[in-house]
C-alpha cells in the first residue's frame, strides 16, 4: 500500500513538473475559431484585442480595436448551424500588414474624394492620394489602420473611440469619434457612429464588412438576391469618381428595387457603368430618407437561407460586390479571398459630396455632433 502511495505521490510531483515547464490548457477559440491571444499586441504604444459580443440566442460578434473592426460574426443558417458571414483574418499581424478594409470603421471619409482635393471656406485642402488619383476612405493610413480605445460595457456593446488630430492625413480639425457596436437579441449589429470638432471639417463614416452569407467564402456571392431600396444611383467614370449626375435605376442593370440575382446582369458588356464600375461599386441614393425604420437594402443566401437587412439614417449606400479581391488575401481558416467573394452593402452620404455642393453635405461645425446609424439584421428565409 505504502508502494502505492509512494507512486502517486511521485506521479503527482511529475505532472506537477510537466505543468511548470509549459503544458497549459488550450486557449478556449471563440465560436468562429478565433484564438483571441492571436489579436493581443501593441501598436504604437496603444493595447490591441479581441472583443467578444453575445446575445441570448448565441449569435457572437468577434471586434478588434484596430480599426474597430468586425472580424466575425456567427449567425444560425436555415438547418440552426452557426456560420461565419464576414470575410476577414484570423490574427492581428495580418491586419497590419495585408492592406484591406475588412470589417473597418471607414473615417474620415468614407468612400472617394476627388483627386484628394476639396476647398472648405476658401481653403482648398490637400489629402493624400491612394486610388486612381482619388483619395479612398480617409487615405492610406485612413481610420482602419489606427487603434482605437475599446470600453466594453456588457456581453453585447462595447464602445470604440478614436482621436484624430487637426492636420492628420490633412483634413482640418481635432476630431474624437465614437463607434458603438450593439449586438440586440433579435440577431441585429447596431452600429452608432458620433464625431465632435474643434473646427470647421468634414466627416463621413461607414462600416466596409464584407458579407458571404453562405458562410463558404470560397463561393462568389453572385448567386445571392439582392434588393436596393433606391431609384436613383449616382454613376461613375472609368476612374470609378461620381460624375456629379443622378441617374435612374429603371431599365438599367442597377436596378434592384425588385429583388434580383446579383450575378444577373454584372458581366453585361453592353452597359457603361458596369464596366467602370468592374461590377456593382455604386452609391445608391436611398428612398428611404434617413427614416432608419424602413429597409434601405436586403440581400438573402439561397445556399444558407441566411438573409441580411440593413437600415440606416444615412441618404445613400454603396453596393460593392468584392471586384478587387484578386486572391492575394488568405482569410480566417486558411480561405483565399477570390474576386466576388465579398458583397459590401456600406451606409453614407455620397462620394465626393465637398465637390458637389447640391448633394446633401458632410460639413461638421464645432458645436455640433455628427450621428448617423447603421443595422445590419441577420435573419432566416427558408
Amino acid at each position: 500500500m505504502k508502494d502505492i502511495q509512494n507512486l502517486l505521490w511521485a506521479t503527482g510531483i511529475t505532472a506537477s513538473l510537466l505543468w511548470s515547464c509549459g503544458s497549459k490548457p488550450a486557449a478556449e477559440l471563440t465560436l468562429s475559431s478565433l484564438n483571441p491571444a492571436d489579436f493581443k499586441t501593441e501598436i504604437a504604444g496603444r493595447p490591441v484585442d479581441l472583443y467578444i459580443l453575445k446575445n441570448k440566442a448565441g449569435v457572437e460578434v468577434c471586434i478588434t480595436n484596430f480599426g474597430a473592426r468586425i472580424v466575425s460574426v456567427m449567425v444560425p443558417d436555415k438547418n440552426g448551424t452557426l456560420q461565419d458571414v464576414v470575410l476577414g483574418f484570423d490574427n492581428i499581424t495580418d491586419y497590419m500588414n495585408v492592406p484591406s478594409d475588412f470589417g473597418a470603421a471607414i473615417g474620415r471619409y468614407a468612400n472617394r474624394i476627388a483627386y484628394g482635393l476639396f476647398v472648405l471656406d476658401g481653403d482648398t485642402v490637400r489629402l493624400p492620394r491612394n486610388n486612381f488619383g482619388h483619395s479612398l476612405h480617409g487615405g492610406p493610413q485612413g481610420w482602419q489602420y489606427r487603434v482605437f480605445e475599446a470600453k466594453q460595457t456588457g456581453d453585447t456593446s462595447i464602445t470604440m473611440t478614436y482621436f484624430s488630430p487637426d492636420g492628420e492625413a490633412g483634413y482640418p480639425g481635432n476630431i474624437t469619434a465614437t463607434v458603438i457596436y450593439t449586438l440586440t437579441d433579435d440577431n441585429a449589429i447596431r452600429i452608432a457612429y458620433e464625431a465632435t470638432t474643434d473646427r470647421k471639417t468634414i466627416i463621413n463614416m461607414t462600416n466596409h464588412a464584407y458579407f458571404n452569407l453562405s458562410g463558404d467564402a470560397t463561393q462568389p456571392v453572385t448567386s445571392d438576391i439582392l434588393y436596393v431600396n433606391a431609384d436613383h444611383f449616382t454613376p461613375v467614370d472609368s476612374t470609378f469618381m461620381t460624375t456629379g449626375e443622378v441617374l435612374p435605376v429603371a431599365g438599367t442593370p442597377m436596378d434592384f428595387t425588385t429583388p434580383k440575382v446579383i450575378g444577373e446582369e454584372i458581366e453585361r458588356t453592353d452597359y457603361e457603368q458596369l464596366i467602370n464600375g468592374d461590377g456593382y461599386d455604386h452609391n445608391y441614393i436611398l428612398n428611404t430618407k434617413g427614416d432608419a425604420t424602413l429597409t434601405a437594402a436586403k440581400v438573402v443566401s439561397p445556399a444558407s437561407g441566411i438573409s441580411l437587412e440593413v437600415y440606416t439614417t444615412e441618404p445613400g449606400i454603396q453596393v460593392y460586390t468584392g471586384n478587387f479581391l484578386d486572391g492575394s488575401a488568405t482569410g480566417k481558416k486558411g480561405v483565399t479571398y477570390h474576386r466576388r467573394t465579398g458583397l459590401c452593402l456600406e451606409t453614407q452620404h455620397y462620394p465626393d459630396s465637398p465637390n458637389k455642393a447640391d448633394w446633401p453635405s458632410v460639413v461638421l461645425e464645432p458645436g455640433q455632433t455628427y450621428a448617423s446609424l447603421c443595422i445590419y439584421k441577420f435573419t432566416i428565409e427558408q
